[in-house]
Order: C-alpha cells, then structure tokens, then sequence
C-alpha cells in the first residue's frame, strides 16, 4: 500500500454553534483553532452550525406541515387496501 495514502485520523473537537454544545470524537478534519478539553489535552476545533445536539428532528421540535392535504389523500387512497 502506499505510504500517505489516507488522510490522518485524530481526535478532534466538534462546536455547535447554535447550542454551544461541544463533543470529542475522532475525525480527518483538521482545524488551526484548537480547545483544551475536560481531560486536559489540546484537540482541534471543528465549529458547526448545526448538530444533534440542536437539530429540531432530534431535539422533537421538528413541525411537519401538511400541505393541501396530501397526508389524508394517501390514507385514503390505500385504506382500500386494507382487509
């Protein structure tokens, strides 16, 4: 196999933005902005607007909006279906 043929795989911190909900895990990103974490050590930054943490289908904020319809269409039409 070739030497360096694959990005680096190291420890990095992930930002929510929007939350500022912060978790370590591994990743190829690298960032030039780095963050001391809970255990002490330097871990590069990785800032996102968006996460789990804040995201409305995973937090049960999410609104479904039912446009024209369609929902009660579809039941209708294959309620017939049903035995």
């Amino acid at each position: 196999m070739k030497p360096d043929a694959h990005p680096k795989y190291q420890s990095v911190v992930f930002q929510d933005l929007a939350s500022d909900f912060s978790f370590l895990t591994r990743s190829t990103m690298t960032s030039k902005e780095t963050v001391k974490w809970e255990d002490g050590e330097e871990y590069p930054l990785i800032k996102v607007e968006i996460s789990s943490h804040s995201h409305p289908f995973y937090t049960g904020k999410q609104k479904v909006a039912d446009v024209g319809g369609r929902v009660d269409k579809f039941r209708k039409r294959y309620a017939a279906g049903k035995a």
